[in-house]
């Protein structure tokens, strides 16, 4: 897949709405729309990586901004205090669907250990 071709990719350059609720230089979090939580929210990088496993040691701290992003969203959707549960799948197997790493916040909700 290419960048062009990539969903994720296409919301980043406006071409699909998304409901967009932070932006940073680094990153962009919005709506999933396909929630599986009271708040499920997908923040992506603004650079097309297909897979954790494209990742190099260069991109440590793009990887990181996603946590950052991730801190700042559950603050402002009232989840730091109760707690929220961080997840990026890699692989078909693993549950992505679409192939640009992306760190799902969700949260609302009760979640078990293990999950899946």
């Amino acid at each position: 897949m290419t960048a062009s071709d990539c969903l994720f990719c296409r919301i980043l350059e406006g071409e699909i709405p998304a409901d967009v609720i932070y932006e940073s230089d680094s990153a962009l979090a919005f709506r999933d729309i396909n929630p599986q939580a009271p708040t499920h929210v997908l923040i992506i990088p603004r650079r097309h990586i297909t897979t954790i496993n494209d990742l190099d040691a260069g991109d440590a701290e793009l990887v990181g901004s996603l946590f950052v992003a991730a801190k700042e969203v559950a603050r402002q959707e009232g989840l730091a205090d109760d707690g929220y549960r961080t997840v990026m799948n890699c692989g078909e197997e693993a549950g992505q669907s679409v192939f640009h790493i992306h760190l799902h916040l969700l949260g609302g909700r009760l979640f078990n250990w293990p999950p899946g």
